[in-house]
């Protein structure tokens, strides 16, 4: 019980530094992409969060980061893109990252389509899941903040379950 308590606090405490423009890049993390290209309600809730962000701070690029599930028809980066794209923010600011299935392969492909002396970044994802996304970052060397988006309430005790799982074993194995 106690481990379920720590790990709880541990994800809420995801949610800061809370991004204010100063990183030039953003990476948003990839999530369920539903049959015909329908973005889940955590991934519409990321790029909902992401595109007011990008509207304020027009110098900031972005990646999509998330690649295609044996059960999606589409990869996440390319419906996020076209999200993006569709809410008023230019191609030209967009970098597609669509091979990863993880966490840890949305960071580890991104930095790999990052300038080389790039180390701030700020990551977009659910409130939940950005504990464990900064942790993977750090380790990666990157000095992170964050845009957190809201978790869809018919979702939250799931995935804040299944959260708490993910970020022991992160915690344990390193990645």
């Amino acid at each position: 019980m106690v481990l379920y308590i720590w790990l709880g606090k541990q994800i809420e405490q995801g949610v800061e530094p809370s991004a204010k423009g100063s990183a030039d890049y953003m990476i948003i993390l990839g999530a369920k992409v539903k049959a015909g290209g329908v973005p889940s309600l955590s991934l519409k809730s990321r790029l909902e969060v992401a595109v007011p962000y990008l509207t304020k701070y027009p110098h900031v690029k972005v990646i999509v980061s998330g690649g295609q599930g044996p059960d999606e028809d589409q990869t996440e980066a390319s419906v996020m893109q076209e999200y993006l794209e569709q809410n008023g923010i230019e191609a030209t600011r967009i970098i597609v990252e669509d091979k990863s299935t993880s966490t840890y392969e949305n960071l580890v492909f991104s930095k790999k389509l990052l300038p080389k002396d790039t180390k701030k970044i700020t990551i977009v994802s659910n409130d939940f899941h950005l504990k464990r996304a900064k942790y993977l970052a750090e380790t990666l060397d990157f000095e992170v903040d964050v845009v957190a988006a809201e978790t869809p309430k018919s979702v939250e005790a799931k995935l804040r379950l299944r959260e708490r799982a993910a970020l022991l074993k992160t915690y344990i194995v390193g990645y």
